[in-house]
């Protein structure tokens, strides 16, 4: 499947002041399509130009504006949608793509691999903060005199570079405008197929259909974790949606996420302007408002916020690793539809097996294989496993880990 055109969308032709030219500079602000010899697992690039954790003061202040005005960029938005509402009800919202599981499994390696396809589309850096308007923030940016921007290492320090044009996790600022207490572990953050938000529900679908229109694509994909326990209410918008779902070796899962906490904390510790910025953002993964999703058991989630804050962290996170797999697991068990819907993914398989795990997920989300051969090939050539970090548990840190993931590791293939 290639770049909209042709049936429904003859009117859309009609849009003339978009740019056509993708490979151009200008239309790079649009169309997610770096050069070719960056990749995000390259451990080349170009240092910083500033500390991991600082968000320039600019950066900071329209953060600040948008999330200070929350409810007149909503009205804006609702603006922009009625604008186009002859072009959004001729967009076909087609088989979204939803990747997320628990954060540092390879959610975004799978994104940014699946958003290199000509047919699909999902939010960038750059969406931010003007998440609420996109299609007229990608008009203004392709007409915009930006500056060329080299690929810098994210904070993370994982080897990923990025730009302003990289996928990122965005659309969680609309759940979270929307919907109250999503980050709340002190309440159910659960969303499933008796859920019900219709304000949400009609800007979501004209959010989507807006960016997909921009773009000139036919599919959208999209990064976010929390989307985990909101699994079976996506399904019910979207019952044609596809589901990702990345998984990693729990004892390497947990290292990962302990060291992204510590560099998180220290960097928000040292930059509390950062520290706001990623919570307008809706980033509670790391750092020191990290917060576990609630999936049901209120008593659950606040033993590991409390084993966080203790001397014993890897428990912690082996017991939110069992609960937000486990919960997976069991949605996919309880449900067919969303079981076909819904392919997990082993790290160590998109490492180690890349040329049969790309084709699967490919396969999975019914894209044309043929129009991603050169992403395919060059994903083959660059995806390795990480090497930047061991593991460093003590005795105790280990038997922790397999005593909280054992048995659902075990219904994953993993042996510990």
């Amino acid at each position: 499947m290639g770049a909209v055109s042709g049936g429904n969308y003859s009117r859309i032709k009609a849009l003339r002041w978009l740019r056509r030219a993708r490979r151009s500079r200008l239309a790079q602000a649009c169309y997610h399509a770096p050069p070719m010899p960056r990749s995000p697992q390259n451990q080349g690039g170009v240092a910083p130009k500033t500390t991991a954790f600082e968000v320039p003061g600019g950066k900071y202040f329209w953060g600040w504006l948008f999330d200070r005005g929350a409810r007149f960029w909503r009205g804006a938005g609702n603006f922009e949608s009625a604008v186009l509402r002859d072009y959004l009800d001729d967009v076909p919202i087609d088989r979204p793509v939803y990747v997320g599981g628990m954060a540092r499994s390879g959610s975004t390696v799978i994104t940014e691999m699946i958003s290199q396809h000509p047919a699909v589309t999902c939010h960038h850096y750059s969406d931010f903060p003007a998440v609420y308007i996109p299609f007229w923030w990608n008009w203004l940016r392709a007409r915009m005199p930006l500056p060329e921007v080299e690929p810098e290492e994210r904070a993370h320090r994982d080897r990923l570079e990025v730009t302003p044009d990289s996928p990122e996790a965005i659309e969680e600022v609309l759940w979270m405008h929307y919907l109250d207490g999503l980050h709340d572990r002190r309440k159910s953050n659960v969303l499933d197929a008796s859920a019900s938000h219709a304000d949400f529900e009609r800007f979501y679908r004209d959010h989507i259909r807006k960016l997909l229109l921009v773009r000139e694509r036919s599919r959208y994909v999209t990064k976010g974790n929390y989307n985990s326990s909101r699994v079976a209410y996506i399904h019910k918008l979207f019952p044609d949606a596809k589901f990702i779902i990345p998984v990693r070796h729990p004892i390497q899962h947990i290292a990962s996420s302990m060291k992204q906490d510590r560099l998180f904390s220290e960097g928000q510790e040292k930059s509390p302007r950062t520290r706001e910025y990623l919570s307008w953002v809706g980033h509670f993964e790391f750092g020191v408002d990290k917060a576990a999703i609630n999936l049901g058991d209120a008593a659950l989630a606040e033993e590991i916020g409390s084993l966080w804050d203790s001397d014993r962290p890897a428990r912690g996170w082996g017991l939110y690793w069992s609960s937000l797999y486990g919960y997976l697991l069991d949605a996919m068990a309880d449900s067919e539809a969303l079981r076909k819907a819904a392919l997990f993914v082993k790290y160590e398989d998109l490492c180690e097996s890349t040329p049969e795990v790309i084709d699967n997920i490919i396969r999975h989300c019914e894209l044309d294989p043929e129009a991603f051969a050169e992403t395919r090939s060059f994903f083959i050539d660059h995806l390795t496993a990480p090497t930047y970090y061991t593991s460093g548990f003590s005795d105790r840190e280990l038997e922790d880990i397999r005593e909280t993931t054992r048995d659902v590791a075990a219904r994953l293939g993993y042996e510990l």
